[in-house]
């Protein structure tokens, strides 16, 4: 066989290029906005890892190991109920994956709260999904500007999360029905003012045999940002009424699993690693849970006021003792 020559134009032509092939640089992909980590100091904590599973019949747990995102397998598209942070979006959406369903059939994403540890990744999901987002009018409100209402008890000390275009708002005790399951909002305001809770009863088959009430409860810490007093202020009255009627409202909800924005603050954690385990009967199957999360919050309440007022008995004296003086 006789050797193969390229014609001396090519060869130049060749050889030209190769050095720009060598040293060209692919393009790093763009950082997507929308998933860009929130720098909390507990974003380590919140966001570790966790193994999704089936908590009871149609109802799945696909959030991280601090904070709270379950799926509803409704036959006729899915449900997500919160987000996590922006970070965890890569995590909720594996999950979704590992137990079987796509994220495409999403079809309504709800929302517990407008911070950006329970609603920082959802922008991210329900560009993914395409789903309608739904919140309270506060929270909804919260969600499109993208950060916490002025009247939030923690507004100046939450940061900023991605902005969700597209809300739709719903009211306390409307439904919203696909397939075969009907998700109910409960409004549940004192931790920020558009807190809402959602209940469904999650059976284990499309006959309705083995049916449970479900909670998923948002937060009802009474936690505030600097000096806010939640016993009321020259900015708000007092608000301590209103938030102890929220906790007892949800002490009564038909309750046979619980599962709280923040897992560890009603032991659902704990419940998620026996349940992984194997353990039997179910552990989320506990009719007391809801009392107990309502009445845990309401001391946490009570411990607060009680601060509040000795900050404040503490400050008159210390006045009064200026004015003497002078």
């Amino acid at each position: 066989m006789q050797p193969f020559f390229l014609p001396k134009t090519l060869l130049s032509i060749a050889l030209a290029a190769a050095p720009l092939a060598s040293t060209a640089q692919v393009a790093a992909p763009a950082a997507d906005p929308l998933t860009q980590p929130i720098a909390s100091p507990y974003a380590e904590q919140w966001n570790r890892p966790q193994q999704p599973a089936r908590i009871h019949g149609d109802t799945y747990y696909v959030g991280v190991g601090g904070l709270s995102a379950v799926l509803i397998d409704t036959r006729d598209g899915l449900i997500l109920i919160d987000g996590a942070l922006p970070q965890s979006v890569a995590a909720i959406e594996e999950h979704i994956l590992e137990l079987g369903f796509r994220v495409q059939d999403i079809k309504f994403i709800l929302n517990t709260e407008a911070h950006f540890d329970h609603s920082g990744g959802i922008a991210a999901l329900a560009r993914d999904s395409g789903a309608q987002v739904v919140a309270s009018p506060l929270g909804a409100q919260a969600l499109r500007a993208g950060k916490v209402l002025d009247t939030d008890p923690q507004a100046g000390a939450i940061d900023a999360m991605p902005a969700v275009e597209n809300v739709r708002e719903i009211a306390d005790g409307e439904t919203l029905r696909l397939g075969g399951v009907t998700v109910t909002a409960r409004y549940t305001p004192g931790h920020t003012p558009g807190s809402t809770s959602w209940t469904w009863v999650s059976c284990e088959d499309a006959a309705g045999d083995d049916c449970l009430n479900v909670v998923f409860g948002a937060s009802l810490t009474p936690v505030g940002a600097g000096d806010f007093h939640f016993s009321g202020d020259a900015d708000h009255a007092d608000m301590t009424p209103a938030f102890r009627r929220t906790m007892r409202d949800f002490a009564k909800l038909p309750c046979d699993i619980l599962i709280s924005a923040h897992p560890d603050h009603s032991g659902a954690d704990e419940k998620l690693r026996r349940l992984l385990e194997g353990a039997t009967p179910n552990p989320f199957i506990d009719a007391q849970a809801c009392r107990d999360y309502a009445a845990r919050n309401e001391a946490k309440l009570d411990a607060r006021i009680a601060k509040e007022k000795a900050r404040q008995k503490a400050q008159e004296t210390a006045k009064d003792g200026e004015a003497a003086t002078k």
